[in-house]
């Protein structure tokens, strides 16, 4: 049989109106191997017309359908086939497995990137997503991802640098990397079900240089400590009321940043006084339970209407955000009001200042959540260590406490607001 046309599509669909014959087509000659076919059957209300891959193997016929016609043109159904299909035929591979062969955009792999950060609920994949959507506009959302070249990268990277953002250079880079990593390893993973390959030989951004880290070590001492808490006490401009008391919280949990910030009324248990997080940054679940000084300060809050301890001043449906609380530590910093201290420093702290109360460096790491690597730790010890965190908790509220009235001539968290 030769080619198909467009009118023997036509006047083979009538045929099948009139008689109530299934009827298949066929495009090419195909040998006996593979070809497309469009078959026809009459159901109640019209004539369905599809179209279908078609594979002899191992003395079996095997299909797969493409679309239907006339939504899918003869044109481009011959196009899909040999595109997707004819290939696989000509190897002896089963067409069930074939898929979309279209190699994918840099819009499709940062989208797919993100995509897979959400799935595996990784709560930077906002931040993720907003980088990598300036640097998709830059390079060009719809080429392809294969054809992007380091020198590509760096030209992203420099003008970010140049204006002496070392730091978000280096987390644009980190995307980028990340993102084709992911790509790279999505060709073969069979648990992905992206619609596009995309066909990556190499990270363009794997052979750009990082930025030095540079290991934090600043930690407040006691009068220091005196110095932040009591500004944030009575801070001498106007603030937003939530913004001080989620930094002091910080100052007195030693909790993440980003997970205080969004503490919500599910979270708190008061008659536990126990913050129990469901999902971490390091994917775990965490409860702590508060030194009663943290506790008071919760209670002293009354959760607007969404819930939130800590809401936003310009969206009090969200939650304000870990970087909100970063700028504005720095903008007290920056005036010399407060010593000089980020938010990461102040976790840094309580862990110091709380060994110097006594407080085990093994429940120190439990109460911040610290993920512990050793094989007994990761597989085996299931204890929750609940009645040990309360126990360095109390231990370290006393010592809190003893240090504000110290200072301070005040003996309690109460009598110094």
């Amino acid at each position: 049989m030769g080619s198909l046309t467009d009118g023997a599509i036509r006047r083979s669909i009538k045929e099948v109106e009139m008689s109530g014959r299934q009827k298949s087509l066929a495009d090419g000659e195909g040998r006996g191997v593979g070809r497309l076919i469009l078959a026809l059957r009459l159901m109640p209300k019209r004539v369905i017309a599809e179209w279908m891959a078609q594979q002899w193997r191992d003395g079996k016929r095997i299909k797969a359908k493409l679309g239907d016609y006339p939504s899918m043109s003869l044109s481009g159904a011959r196009e899909v086939f040999k595109r997707d299909y004819a290939d696989a035929i000509q190897k002896g591979r089963s067409i069930k497995i074939a898929t979309d062969t279209r190699p994918g955009t840099v819009a499709d792999l940062f989208e797919g990137y993100v995509t897979a950060l959400k799935e595996a609920g990784k709560p930077s994949w906002k931040e993720t997503e907003k980088g990598l959507e300036k640097v998709a506009d830059t390079l060009g959302r719809n080429r392809l991802a294969r054809e992007i070249e380091p020198e590509e990268i760096t030209e992203v990277l420099r003008p970010i640098f140049d204006r002496g953002s070392r730091a978000m250079a280096d987390h644009v880079r980190c995307y980028i990397r990340a993102a084709y990593s992911w790509g790279m390893k999505s060709e073969l993973d069979y648990r992905n079900t992206s619609p596009r390959r995309f066909r990556l030989l190499f990270n363009p951004a794997a052979g750009i240089p990082t930025e030095p880290k540079v290991q934090g070590t600043r930690w407040l001492d006691e009068d220091e400590y005196l110095r932040l808490f009591r500004w944030l006490d009575c801070p001498d401009v106007p603030v937003h009321p939530s913004y001080p008391r989620a930094v002091q919280l910080i100052m007195l949990t030693g909790q993440r940043v980003e997970e205080l910030a969004r503490l919500h009324v599910d979270q708190w248990d008061a008659s536990e006084r126990i913050i129990d997080w469901s999902k971490t940054k390091n994917l775990q679940p965490h409860a702590v339970p508060m030194p009663s000084i943290a506790a008071e300060l919760i209670e002293s809050i009354t959760p607007n209407e969404h819930g939130w301890f800590f809401p936003s001043a310009k969206d009090p449906s969200k939650p304000v955000s870990h970087g909100t609380l970063y700028s504005f530590v720095w903008r007290q910093r920056d005036r010399g009001v407060i010593p000089s201290v980020t938010n990461r420093d102040l976790r840094r702290t309580w862990k110091t200042l709380a060994g110097k109360a006594g407080v085990p460096k093994e429940i120190r790491d439990r109460i911040q959540n610290h993920a512990l690597q050793d094989v007994s730790s990761k597989s085996y010890d299931r204890w929750n260590y609940m009645p040990e965190k309360r126990a360095g908790m109390a231990r370290w509220d006393k010592f809190v406490r003893a240090m504000l009235a110290k200072k301070s001539g005040r003996k309690s968290l109460k009598e110094a607001a």
